[in-house]
């Protein structure tokens, strides 16, 4: 368990947090730009200077301003893997991970270098200098010399905030098979709704260096109270269904939601009777008051309006809807919510456009 209680002063900003994580599951630290995030997993790793309370990992304290103790930074043992790769560009990607693994405290080894070559695929990357690789290729890198300093703690400080879409889409899969494989705790921070709803079991909100909320994903982002914390187009629901059957004619998964039926494109690594988790963007969710008929989109769930939020000075509304076991978000614009008459009670028909699937996380 990592328990903190920890302030830190930077300036006009202050980080006040106390709480417990987890370390057993991928906690993501989500919040707005400013909120503390990076500043947060900064004291952790002990790069803060003047941070006072306490800080421990299981048994192990690393902070307690009370006793005069503040462990310096090489003394914890953390994988901090920044925004940037910060590789040594006179280096070989053999050469960057070398030097990471011949740094490492030798009394614990989490991961070996085959192990870390064969997880994110780097045997191709190793002759090759940094100005050589993609941004992808780079973080990839980075990860694997991250892990190569056998870390107690790992964290993630927004490893994809500087990739493009395509090349996040070409990381998020060695991001997502991480903990699994190599099950070190990891502090993942991000303003992305969709990297926190694929990678984190739990989420610990921030906003103006304060704890808002925390609690398990799914949880988390049924609360549409923050709603504001995720932009128009980031907010969305986190589900759990149930792998059916696969339709090998049209290449498609077929998928039961507590007794309604999703389709998705074909997912040949999910085995029938399989658990999944379900990441639906609320910009993708269309609510009608009757089931349509003569429509291309496959996906529509019955269920009924439990919440409903105006959000005052924009053109849009959030509107919960509870489908039994599940809630989904549907943000839709304040015409629409009062063209249909929405309120809390109301039967509606949820059309989803796009689903996103990944493992289920124990």
């Amino acid at each position: 368990m990592l328990v903190f209680d920890l302030r830190v002063r930077l300036g006009d900003f202050a980080l006040a947090v106390a709480g417990e994580i987890d370390t057993g599951r991928v906690t993501a630290i989500f919040g707005p730009s400013g909120s503390g995030k990076s500043t947060l997993l900064r004291t952790l790793a002990g790069l803060e200077r003047g941070a006072m309370g306490r800080l421990s990992l299981g048994r192990d304290v690393w902070l307690d301003s009370a006793r005069g103790l503040d462990v310096p930074a090489h003394r914890r043992p953390v994988g901090y893997m920044f925004q940037e790769a910060r590789l040594f560009p006179h280096l070989s990607g053999e050469g960057n991970l070398r030097y990471a693994a011949k740094r490492a405290r030798r009394e614990r080894q989490v991961v070996t270098f085959d192990e870390v070559v064969d997880a994110l695929d780097l045997a191709p990357l190793l002759p090759r200098r940094p100005a050589s690789l993609s941004g992808g290729e780079r973080q990839r890198v980075a990860l694997g010399r991250t892990l190569l300093a056998q870390p107690r703690l790992l964290l993630l400080d927004e490893p994809m905030s500087a990739l493009d879409a395509s090349r996040k889409m070409e990381i998020l899969p060695y991001l997502e098979a991480l903990h699994p494989r190599f099950g070190i705790p990891t502090l993942y921070v991000s303003h992305s709704v969709d990297e926190v709803a694929l990678l984190a079991d739990r989420i610990l909100v921030l906003a103006g260096g304060r704890v808002t909320a925390q609690g398990r994903t799914a949880e988390i982002f049924e609360r549409l109270d923050l709603g504001p914390l995720a932009d128009r187009r980031g907010a969305a629901s986190v589900v759990e269904a149930r792998v059916v059957r696969h339709d090998h004619e049209y290449h498609l998964t077929w998928l039961d939601l507590a007794g309604q039926t999703l389709v998705v494109p074909k997912r040949e690594h999910f085995d029938p009777g399989e658990p999944a988790c379900l990441v639906i963007r609320a910009r993708d969710v269309s609510l009608a008051t009757s089931r349509p008929v003569g429509v291309s989109i496959q996906n529509v769930l019955a269920g009924c309006v439990c919440e409903v939020r105006e959000r005052e000075g924009s053109a849009f509304a959030d509107v919960m809807v509870d489908l039994g076991p599940h809630r989904l978000l549907a943000r839709i614009t304040r015409l629409s919510l009062h063209d249909l008459e929405l309120v809390v009670g109301t039967p509606v028909f949820a059309l989803l456009k796009s689903v996103s699937l990944s493992k289920q996380r124990a």
